[in-house]
């Protein structure tokens, strides 16, 4: 007899805990590493190009970590102020970017980690000729990266710098990457 109520007992004591677990959570949708592939970017940042001028950035998560959003403010060296919207597309495998700024750009860019570096690119027609663009952050530490805009005109054989821009972080953001909504 307690032999069967030990068996019992154990029995009961084995599926407590599926009768009181909650069910398991799904993960979250940009919880994949690719999402984290331009954790490095995120934080508040001094800029400075052409040696003397600066400007400032911006850049936080949002939408449960699944964009990144920077706000990018030339002034006072340059009146361009501008955003961008960024995502992975777990469809493509790649980075989606649009750049938007109020001289009325408009830029949509996609890529990703190229030979370790972060590259996006665009195809324009300027002054009537086929031109690939992209943006490539490189030289990233902890503090500080180097922002490289280029243009080829023969398909990728080779590059022209447009803008190097550097990047000096004066504030990393708290975990997850966004600032608290002002109430």
């Amino acid at each position: 007899m307690q032999h069967r109520f030990l068996a019992v007992a154990a029995g009961i004591a084995a599926a407590v805990p599926a009768w009181t677990a909650s069910p398991a959570q799904p993960a979250p949708p940009c919880a994949a590493p690719e999402h984290r592939q331009l954790d490095f970017w995120v934080g508040r940042w001094e800029l400075t190009w052409a040696d003397t001028l600066r400007g400032t950035n911006v850049i936080e998560r949002s939408l449960d970590g699944c964009t990144i959003i920077e706000r990018f403010d030339g002034r006072p060296s340059i009146p361009l102020q501008g955003m961008s919207v960024s995502a992975f597309d777990r469809r493509t495998g790649k980075w989606r970017q649009v750049w938007t700024d109020n001289g009325g750009g408009w830029i949509p860019l996609e890529g990703g980690l190229v030979d370790g570096a972060m590259v996006l690119e665009t195809r324009a027609v300027l002054n009537g000729r086929p031109t690939v663009q992209r943006m490539r952050w490189i030289n990233v530490t902890a503090d500080s990266l180097d922002w490289v805009w280029e243009s080829s005109l023969d398909e990728g054989k080779s590059w022209r710098t447009g803008w190097l821009i550097h990047y000096r972080r004066t504030a990393a953001l708290p975990p997850g990457g966004t600032t608290p909504t002002p109430r």
